[in-house]
């Protein structure tokens, strides 16, 4: 997967639970895949094959730490900002 890109929200509150919201998108948003960690579900996609999604919830299952830490941050600079 070639020129895909990803973003992540900060750390969210949905229901109960604490989750990040990530997405990742290419050829300009036309194709793109939300997922959510943790867990790593795709939630909703566009463009993308099945291989290339179920490989995108490898990825999300594999740097689900990493992701929470960078979410972290940007929780973090919300609350300074206020």
């Amino acid at each position: 997967m070639n020129d895909v890109s990803l973003t992540y929200t900060g750390i969210m509150k949905q229901g109960d639970k604490k989750v990040v919201k990530v997405r990742f998108s290419r050829n300009g948003e036309k194709d793109f895949a939300e997922g959510v960690i943790p867990g790593g579900k795709i939630e909703k996609s566009k463009g993308f094959s099945e291989k290339e999604l179920a490989s995108l919830h490898f990825y999300l299952k594999a740097n689900e730490a990493q992701l929470y830490e960078k979410a972290k941050e940007i929780t973090g600079l919300r609350g300074f900002f206020r």
